[in-house]
């Protein structure tokens, strides 16, 4: 990588890595919250949430924590957010319609009933095996896994077959410490060094222009070549380069 690139990256993350980025950005609905518990339920909500148009899914978001009145965590763990969603085909988003909403809310009542956290959940697929740097992807695939068997294929994407940008974007938010934006409360147990780009088309065609990818198409093998990439600027953090990525668009 040429080196005046490596310093336009470095430069471009310290200016948008604030918590100006916060605002309209989904990742700041987890700062309305308090408390870890709560915390990391709203981010994994508002990230599953998070495609298409941002003015179509953040209104949704924020419906989302107005009726958990701030309290997520207890408003999945009591079943109450079963007054929101009745069992019928009306949509709520774009391809999520109220059944699938329900599904969705009722595996993470369920996932919390068995952990007790989401936090633990991931602590424990973390200490399957060595945990070593594979720690996002055990987590990303136990994540998955838990919300496929219960018939959600779609809502929670699996690593390496699909992009997963969403819960990799959520990884992001709670794994990356020392940050305006992201919140670090799973840092100790989730390496940030394993940490994966959060990747989409718009990311990608980025990414080409500025010579970091060269293949036409988003893939995990993109997202594993962008993360290397990364790495050579941000090498204990290589993710920190989702800013950067976001202000060489921004600054064209």
């Amino acid at each position: 990588m040429r080196k005046a690139l490596r310093e336009q990256l470095v430069k471009y993350a310290e200016q948008f890595e604030t918590e100006v980025f916060i605002q309209g950005d989904p990742s700041w609905f987890m700062h309305q919250v308090q408390g870890r518990l709560n915390q990391e339920v709203m981010a994994f909500v508002a990230s599953s949430l998070s495609y298409g148009s941002r003015k179509q899914f953040l209104p949704k978001i924020q419906l989302l924590l107005d009726a958990s009145q701030g309290e997520p965590y207890e408003w999945i763990r009591s079943g109450a957010y079963t007054k929101m969603f009745p069992d019928n085909c009306q949509c709520f988003y774009r391809l999520y319609d109220n059944h699938t909403m329900l599904q969705f809310m009722q595996s993470l009542r369920e996932l919390v009933a068995e952990y007790g956290s989401l936090g633990e959940f991931a602590y424990q697929a973390v200490q399957k095996g060595n945990p070593m740097h594979g720690d996002a992807l055990k987590t990303l695939a136990a994540l998955s896994h838990y919300f496929k068997k219960r018939g959600l294929n779609g809502i929670v994407p699996q690593p390496v077959t699909s992009l997963c940008k969403r819960p990799c974007m959520f990884l992001r938010w709670v794994v990356r410490d020392n940050s305006p934006v992201d919140l670090g409360i799973w840092s100790d147990y989730i390496d940030k060094t394993s940490l994966y780009i959060p990747m989409d088309t718009h990311v990608m065609q980025t990414a080409r222009r500025l010579g970091l990818v060269h293949t036409k198409s988003a893939s995990w093998a993109t997202t594993q070549a962008l993360t290397q990439e990364m790495a050579k600027v941000f090498p204990t953090d290589p993710v920190r380069g989702d800013f950067a990525l976001y202000g060489a668009d921004a600054l064209v």
